[in-house]
């Protein structure tokens, strides 16, 4: 089983406020906020855009997720090494991590239950 694309962006970010009105003007609307500064913004019915606010210290980071529509039945070829296997998520998904063979990593994003 393949993915189906991308599901969506999580963008690191100094500043919450600041960041959700840059993608508000771009034409994003706020799908939710969260009392941690943070949240979801979509435009569209495509991936969107979750931003979480982080430390001074912390350089902010942005991961880009596929979705992968059943975790039991997804299975990688020889050429993509899984870093983590799909493990489920305090905010109710199963989450897994490959590399590319440049090293990147990407996120792998399936339904909880699956």
């Amino acid at each position: 089983m393949a993915t189906d694309g991308i599901e969506a962006v999580f963008l690191e970010t100094h500043n919450w406020g600041k960041s959700a009105r840059f993608f508000q003007a771009l034409g994003f609307e706020l799908d939710f906020a969260t009392d941690h500064s943070s949240g979801r913004l979509r435009n569209g019915q495509g991936a969107y855009v979750f931003i979480a606010e982080v430390p001074e210290d912390h350089k902010p980071g942005m991961q880009v997720v596929l979705t992968v529509p059943d975790a039991e039945a997804f299975r990688p070829g020889p050429d993509v090494e899984v870093v983590t296997p799909f493990e489920d998520t305090h905010f109710g998904t199963r989450q897994a991590t490959v590399r590319d063979p440049d090293g990147r990593l990407w996120n792998l994003q399936a339904p909880a239950g699956n």
